[in-house]
C-alpha cells in the first residue's frame, strides 16, 4: 500500500471519546399551532414537513408562516470573513450567499418562512478550450430541471426568489421561474465584479496565452495581468457578456425589482436588492399576482429591443427563445430579432463593444436598465404598460426614474470616482448615431449557411469597415474540425500558423458535434492580437458574449447535419459581406481550389474527410443534441420540445414496427 495512504488501523481505530457518540436526544421544545381543520385536511406530507421545519431549528411558532423558497445557483464553501474553505468555479457564485441570506432575513420580517435551495452552475471561462465545454449549453437545460423539480417538490411554497448571476446558470433560472409561473417569483440578478484599479478586464485577460505565443507580451506581463483582473471576489464579469446580457434581459422582461441589473456585488446597494425582491415576492403573492402576470409577449418584445440597444450577447439568441418556450409564449425567431435590430439602433458604449468601452459597472451607475429604457421610450420603441414584479408598470416605473434620488446619486457618483460622463456610456439615440455605433446583431445568409448564421456586427473593428458601412471580406479558407488546432494556428504553434487575410472555418463544433461549444479563445484572440481584424472566422459553434470581430457563428444546417460548411477544404475563397446599416449580410463560396464551378463543389463534394463527432462528448450531450433538434434547434432556442418529441417517438415507433412487420414478412 503506498505510504501516503491510511492504513486499516487509521480508519478502524477507536474514537477520542466514546461517550461523545450520541444516540438520542430530546428534540424540539414547545408544540406546533395544529388544529383541527389542518389535522383533518393537510396531506400527511405537508404535516411532515412541519416535523422536518422545527426540526432543523425553526421556531414552531412560526412555522405556519407563508413559505418561500430562494433559490440560487451559489458555489463554493466562505469562511465568515469570505475567505475560502473550498472554492467556487467562478466569482459568479461565489457571493450569492450574502444575497440568499439578505432574502430570508426580509421573509422572516413578513411573518414568511424562508427555504433555500441550490443547483450550482459551472464557468464557461473555466471551461474554454477544455472538454468541460462539451457541457456547458446543455447544462442550461438540465439546471432547469432540476430547479423546477426543487420548486415543485415544496408544495406549500407562496413564491421563489431566484438568485443568480452567470452565462448558464441564470438563463436557467429565468426558465425555471417562467416555467413555475403561477407562483410568486421574483428574479435577484447577482451583479457583477469591479475592474482592477490598474490591469486588464477578465475578458481581455483570457487571450495572455495567445499573446505571450505571438511574442506580443512578456512573461511577467502575462503573470501580473492573469492575478489581477477580478478586482473584487463575487459577480459575473465585467464585459456585457452572457452573464452581463442575460442580467439586462431579466430586467428587461420585468421579472426584477427595478434597477438590479449589473449591481456591484457584495455592496450594500446589491443585498437591498435581495431585501427588496423578497418583498416584491410577499406584495406579489398578496396581491394575487404571478410570473404569468409579468411574462407576456409585450415583455419578450422589451427583451428584445434591450438586447439591441445595449448590444448584448449572441447568446441570447438562444435564450430569450427558452425562456418565452418556458413561459408558454411564442418563441422570437431569427426574423423577430432582425426586425428589432432594424428599429432600434445600439446607444450604450460598454465593454466588449466600443468605441470606448465601459465595464459594466459603469453601466449601472450611469442609470442601468432603467435609464436605456427610457430613452427607448422617449424614441417610442418601449411597451411601458408591461407589467414588472414589482406590481407597477414600466410606465409607473420610468415617470418616477427620471427625478430619482437614486439616478441622481448614481450618475453623480460615476462622475466622481470615475471622472466618466454618464451620457457617455448610455447615450441619445441621436447621438450615438454621430458617434458612429451601429445596430448589434446581423443575420448573413448565402451558399454557405442557407439556414442562416448571425453576427455581432457592432464589434467589427471599424478599421476594416468601408466607408458605406459594410464589411467586405475575401480570404482563402483555413479549415479545422476542432478547436484545439485552431487555437494553435492562430498561436503560431502548428505546421502552418493562421496568416492575416485567411478565413478560419472551424466546422463539426454544433450540437451534433460537441455540444455546440462556445469559442471565445479563437475570437478573443483575434481581437487582441495586432493582426487579428484581418482574420474572419465561419463556423457552426457559438461565441461568448465577449466576442468581438468578424465572427460568425450558429451556421445552419450545422456540418454534421449536413450543411454546405461541412464541403469547404483549404484554399477555397470565402466571400463575406455584413452590411451594418441594413443588418443584411452573405457567408459564400466564391471560388474552389481545386478549379471546379461552386454549384459542383457544394453538390458533388464528400463533406471534409475529418468532419467527426467529438470523441469525448459525453452521452448526456448527445441526448440533449438530438432532443433539441427536433424541439426546433439552435434557431428555436436548444428547448425540449415535449409534444414534438414525443411525436416524434410515436412515429419511430411504428416506423421500427413496419419495418419489422416487413422483415418478419419475408
Amino acid at each position: 500500500m503506498p505510504s501516503n495512504f491510511l492504513t486499516p488501523e487509521d480508519y478502524f481505530a477507536a474514537l477520542d471519546s466514546p461517550e461523545s457518540l450520541a444516540t438520542k436526544a430530546d428534540g424540539p421544545t414547545g408544540q406546533l399551532p395544529l388544529t383541527d381543520e389542518i389535522l383533518r385536511q393537510w396531506t400527511s406530507g405537508d404535516l411532515f414537513g412541519l416535523t422536518q421545519s422545527v426540526g432543523m431549528g425553526f421556531d414552531p411558532r412560526r412555522v405556519l408562516g407563508d413559505q418561500y423558497l430562494i433559490l440560487s445557483t451559489q458555489g463554493g464553501v466562505r469562511n465568515p470573513d469570505g475567505t475560502p474553505v473550498a472554492l467556487g468555479y467562478h466569482t459568479g457564485h461565489w457571493e450569492v450567499g450574502l444575497l440568499v441570506r439578505a432574502a430570508a432575513e426580509q421573509i422572516e420580517k413578513h411573518d414568511g418562512v424562508p427555504f433555500a435551495a441550490f443547483v450550482s452552475d459551472p464557468c464557461d471561462g473555466r471551461t474554454q478550450g477544455t472538454h468541460g465545454m462539451f457541457d456547458s449549453l446543455p447544462y442550461r437545460n438540465d439546471a432547469a430541471i432540476v430547479m423546477r423539480r426543487l420548486i415543485r417538490s415544496l408544495p406549500q411554497r407562496k413564491g421563489v426568489i431566484g438568485i443568480a448571476t452567470c452565462d448558464k446558470g441564470l438563463p436557467a433560472m429565468m426558465m425555471a421561474l417562467a416555467g413555475t409561473g403561477n407562483l410568486a417569483n421574483v428574479l435577484v440578478p447577482g451583479g457583477v465584479t469591479l475592474p482592477p484599479t490598474v490591469g486588464e478586464d477578465a475578458g481581455k485577460v483570457q487571450t495572455i496565452g495567445a499573446r505571450y505565443s505571438r511574442g506580443e507580451m512578456t512573461l511577467e506581463e502575462a503573470s501580473v495581468a492573469g492575478c489581477r483582473a477580478c478586482g473584487t471576489p463575487g459577480g459575473g464579469c465585467q464585459f456585457l457578456g452572457t452573464a452581463a446580457t442575460s442580467q439586462v434581459i431579466a430586467e428587461a422582461l420585468g421579472m426584477t425589482v427595478p434597477h438590479a441589473a449589473l449591481a456591484p456585488s457584495g455592496q450594500p446597494i446589491w443585498t437591498r436588492m435581495a431585501r427588496d425582491s423578497a418583498s416584491a415576492a410577499a406584495a406579489m403573492h398578496a396581491a394575487g399576482m404571478s410570473m404569468r402576470d409579468v411574462l407576456t409577449e409585450a415583455a419578450f418584445e422589451n427583451a428584445m429591443r434591450m438586447h439591441a440597444a445595449v448590444g448584448g450577447s449572441t447568446n441570447l439568441l438562444l435564450h430569450i427563445p427558452a425562456i418565452a418556450a418556458a413561459a408558454g409564449i411564442r418563441r422570437p425567431t431569427a426574423a423577430d430579432f432582425r426586425r428589432v435590430n432594424q428599429q432600434v439602433p445600439r446607444f450604450v458604449d460598454c465593454l466588449p463593444n466600443g468605441p470606448v468601452g465601459h465595464p459594466t459597472v459603469q453601466l449601472f451607475l450611469a442609470g442601468g436598465v432603467p435609464e436605456v429604457a427610457w430613452h427607448l421610450r422617449q424614441a417610442g420603441l418601449w411597451n411601458g404598460d408591461a407589467k414588472t414584479v414589482t406590481g407597477m408598470t414600466w410606465n409607473e416605473l420610468l415617470d418616477a426614474w427620471e427625478s430619482s434620488p437614486r439616478r441622481e446619486v448614481c450618475r453623480e457618483r460615476l462622475r466622481l470616482a470615475d471622472g466618466i460622463d454618464p451620457d457617455d456610456v448610455i447615450m441619445s439615440p441621436a447621438v450615438a448615431k454621430q458617434r458612429g455605433l451601429t445596430s448589434t446583431v446581423c443575420f448573413p445568409a448565402g451558399n454557405l449557411c442557407p439556414e442562416g448564421s448571425v453576427i455581432k456586427a457592432t464589434s467589427i473593428d471599424p478599421s476594416v469597415i468601408d466607408a458605406d458601412g459594410v464589411y467586405r471580406k475575401r480570404g482563402k479558407a483555413r479549415v479545422f474540425v476542432t478547436e484545439r488546432d485552431a487555437i494553435a494556428a492562430v498561436k503560431g504553434q502548428s505546421a502552418q500558423p493562421i496568416q492575416e487575410g485567411e478565413v478560419i472555418v472551424l466546422i463539426g463544433r454544433g450540437p451534433i458535434g460537441c455540444g455546440m461549444e462556445e469559442t471565445y479563445q479563437i475570437t478573443s484572440a483575434l481581437k487582441y492580437l495586432s493582426f487579428g481584424k484581418t482574420i474572419a472566422l465561419v463556423t457552426d459553434a457559438r461565441f461568448s458574449g465577449v466576442s468581438t470581430g468578424a465572427c460568425i457563428g450558429h451556421v445552419g444546417p450545422e456540418a454534421l447535419a449536413g450543411g454546405p460548411i461541412a464541403k469547404i477544404r483549404d484554399g477555397d475563397v470565402i466571400e463575406i459581406r455584413v452590411d451594418r446599416n441594413t443588418l443584411d449580410g452573405s457567408v459564400d463560396l466564391v471560388q474552389p481550389f481545386d478549379g471546379i464551378s461552386v454549384a459542383e463543389a457544394l453538390r458533388d463534394r464528400p463533406p471534409h474527410p475529418s468532419l467527426h463527432v467529438e470523441d469525448a462528448i459525453p452521452d448526456d450531450t448527445r441526448l440533449w443534441a438530438a432532443l433539441q433538434q427536433i424541439g426546433g434547434g439552435t434557431w428555436g432556442g436548444c428547448v425540449y420540445d415535449v409534444d414534438e418529441i414525443l411525436r416524434t417517438l410515436e412515429a419511430g415507433q411504428k416506423a421500427l414496427q413496419s419495418e419489422s412487420a416487413t422483415t418478419s414478412a419475408r
